[in-house]
């Protein structure tokens, strides 16, 4: 099953993501690490992994990379 296919079936409303969610999405998409997105936040490396699994599982993603993904295209995030 291509990457495409699956994110089509799996597509979930916008607000199914907390806030917090969300702006991590957003610094991951700009390209940063756990670890600095860490440091701008605040929070620890690991809280910071929390919340991207935790958004990845909410939309139905792969990857970080496919959650970003699916965020920019669905509106969930802005870059």
């Amino acid at each position: 099953m291509r990457l495409t296919e699956r994110s089509r079936r799996v597509r979930r409303k916008p607000d199914t993501l907390t806030a917090r969610e969300s702006e991590v999405l957003k610094w991951v998409a700009r390209g940063k690490s756990a670890r600095q997105i860490g440091e701008v936040l605040q929070i620890t490396k690991r809280t910071v992994d929390a919340h991207v699994h935790s958004a990845i599982r909410k939309i139905g993603a792969i990857s970080r990379v496919n959650a970003v993904a699916i965020a920019i295209r669905d509106r969930i995030i802005e870059v």
